[in-house]
C-alpha cells in the first residue's frame, strides 16, 4: 500500500472540479499535521476518550481524503483501540502515527503539492 494514492487526489480534483481546490486541500493537511498530530497525542497521552475519538476520526478522514492510505488504516486502528480505553496500547502507537504521519506529508509535498503549484 503506497504511502500516497496518487489516483485518490486525481479523483478529489474531479469531484471539486479542477485541481486547484484539491491543492488547497492538500495544502492545508500538510500545513496542519503537526497541529492534528499534537492534538492527538495529548489527548491519548491524557486518556481523554472524546477529544482523542474526534481527533482521530478527523486525521482518518482527512487522511484517506489525500490518498494517505497507510495512515488512515493506522488511523482506523488507533480508533479502534481507543473506543476499547486501550490507553496504554494507544500511546504505544504514537510513534508510528508520528512516523506515517511526516513519510505521508512529505510524500504528499514532494509528488503533488510541489509539482502542481
Amino acid at each position: 500500500m503506497p504511502l500516497v494514492d496518487s489516483g485518490i487526489l486525481e479523483d478529489l480534483e474531479e469531484q471539486l472540479d479542477g485541481a486547484e481546490l484539491a491543492l488547497r486541500f492538500a495544502r492545508d493537511y500538510a500545513a496542519m499535521w503537526d497541529q492534528r498530530y499534537r492534538r492527538l497525542a495529548l489527548a491519548v497521552e491524557n486518556q481523554d476518550r472524546a477529544s482523542a475519538l474526534d481527533a482521530i476520526i478527523s486525521l482518518r478522514i482527512t487522511s484517506a481524503m489525500v490518498g494517505g492510505l497507510r495512515l488512515a488504516r493506522l488511523a482506523e486502528m488507533l480508533e479502534t483501540v481507543i473506543r476499547q480505553g486501550d490507553f496504554g496500547q494507544g500511546q504505544a502507537m504514537m510513534g508510528r502515527v508520528a512516523e506515517h504521519g511526516d513519510r505521508t506529508v512529505s510524500e504528499l509535498q514532494a509528488n503533488y503539492i510541489l509539482k502542481n503549484e
